[in-house]
């Protein structure tokens, strides 16, 4: 039953008011139903069908009979000494997914998830350590920003402005349902296209395919190093897209104005951090205006790689402003509640079943 219901919380603000307009249409209610529902589920986060008390109750069986609200449920949620806040989301099928709420004094960043793991396989990143084990669905998607933005409301810590797809998976992997996401978080919830970034390890077709969207979308790759054989060692997608090739997508979004492009350069001591990197990097940097982050990289149990020492990343950072590139060292947020992308669903899923999952190819 559940398979056959729709997902209100998956439906393009446009597909769902013609969706409940047939509903209630065939029910003979009138259409002014419709702005009910959509209130509910935009401006008042309900959880589900039972809540939406403005609608009669035999009108809210109805609903709930042709319809769900797939809802998240809190699996763990863990706040950090900084006041950053990572919950463990358990989906309906019980595969889980993490997010992040990220406090400053200027924003409430939220960092969401497309897929439940990632079959990309960074050697960096801890979310593949527990495997790919399916994509999500907008409705999961967007439910991670509603059940966030809750949490947020109700602990005083106001509105999340901010949403970056930096989480677990890589987005554009899962195109099929990240597009109706974006337009559902934009179009449906009123969160301004230049405050959500969609990162990636370098799609190209996903790349192009956000260049072309009208919208504002702000775009991140990770690129972490600017030598194609020394990436290829740390991102394996880039046997597939090269770095030439991502950069000349990098172009093409960049020609569409207005969307901007950042590099997220994670810093290991030994490994990318060589000073004769910077020069490179600044060159790339360059070709399309991208703003560079640089991120002392965040120990994860599956490597003994340590962060760069402070000392290179001043360097670095003074490298690239040097060379008329704007930078920042990202601050690390949640290192003592397992913060990083994946670590918390790692070590839930060895709790709950003692081995590692095995790795599913792209």
């Amino acid at each position: 039953m559940e398979a056959t219901r729709p997902d209100l919380l998956s439906l393009v603000p446009s597909d769902l008011d013609v969706t409940l307009a047939a509903h209630f249409d065939a029910r003979g209610e009138p259409r002014y139903r419709v702005a009910q529902v959509r209130r509910w589920l935009y401006e008042k986060g309900a959880r589900d069908v039972a809540e939406m008390s403005n609608l009669p109750l035999v009108e809210r069986a109805a609903l709930a009979d042709a319809f769900r609200v797939d809802e998240a449920s809190v699996a763990r949620v863990s706040v950090s000494g900084d006041g950053t806040t990572k919950h463990l989301w358990r989906l309906s099928d019980g595969e889980m997914v993490e997010s992040v709420l990220i406090p400053t004094p200027r924003r409430l960043t939220l960092c969401v998830s497309s897929q439940a793991g990632c079959a990309v396989g960074c050697t960096f990143c801890a979310t593949g350590w527990g495997g790919f084990r399916r994509q999500l669905s907008a409705g999961e998607i967007v439910a991670q920003y509603r059940a966030s933005a809750r949490f947020a409301r109700e602990r005083d810590l106001g509105g999340v402005s901010n949403i970056v797809f930096m989480g677990m998976g890589e987005p554009f992997a899962n195109r099929k349902a990240l597009f109706p996401a974006l337009e559902i978080l934009n179009t449906g919830y009123r969160v301004g296209a230049r405050r959500i970034t969609v990162s990636t390890v370098g799609v190209v077709p996903g790349i192009l395919e956000l260049a072309r969207m009208p919208q504002q979308f702000r775009l991140a790759l990770s690129l972490h190093s600017p030598d194609p054989a020394l990436r290829l060692e740390l991102i394996p997608l880039e046997k597939r897209y090269p770095l030439p090739e991502v950069m000349e997508a990098l172009a093409a979004f960049n020609r569409a104005g207005g969307k901007r492009i950042t590099f997220e350069y994670t810093l290991i001591r030994g490994v990318n951090d060589d000073p004769a990197l910077i020069a490179p990097l600044a060159g790339l940097a360059s070709q399309v205006d991208a703003f560079v982050n640089l991120i002392p990289f965040n120990p994860i149990a599956a490597q003994d790689w340590k962060p760069s020492r402070p000392e290179r990343i001043r360097e670095f950072e003074a490298g690239l402003a040097l060379r008329g590139v704007a930078t920042a060292v990202r601050e690390p947020r949640g290192r003592d509640i397992d913060a990083a992308c994946g670590q918390l669903r790692a070590h839930e899923l060895v709790q709950v079943a003692g081995t590692r999952a095995p790795a599913e190819g792209p």
